[in-house]
């Protein structure tokens, strides 16, 4: 009966390590859009927080017209 636990354990392992996402590296989970930006600066103040992101869209826009 343990040998059937212990094998299903290690079964259930393997099958859970191969469905990971293999591509996604740190860098790319590290990246906040303009809108989570400016929640985590700005958590209560809903006017800063619209200016912030629009601040940020337009100089993200910038940084791609250069």
């Amino acid at each position: 009966m343990l040998r059937k636990i212990v094998f299903a354990a290690i079964a259930t392992a393997l099958v859970g390590a191969v469905a990971l996402p293999v591509g996604l590296t740190s860098a790319d989970a590290a990246v906040l859009t303009c809108k989570q930006a400016a929640k985590l600066k700005f958590p209560t103040d809903f006017k800063q927080r619209h200016a912030y992101k629009k601040a940020c869209v337009a100089a993200w826009k910038a940084s791609q017209k250069a």
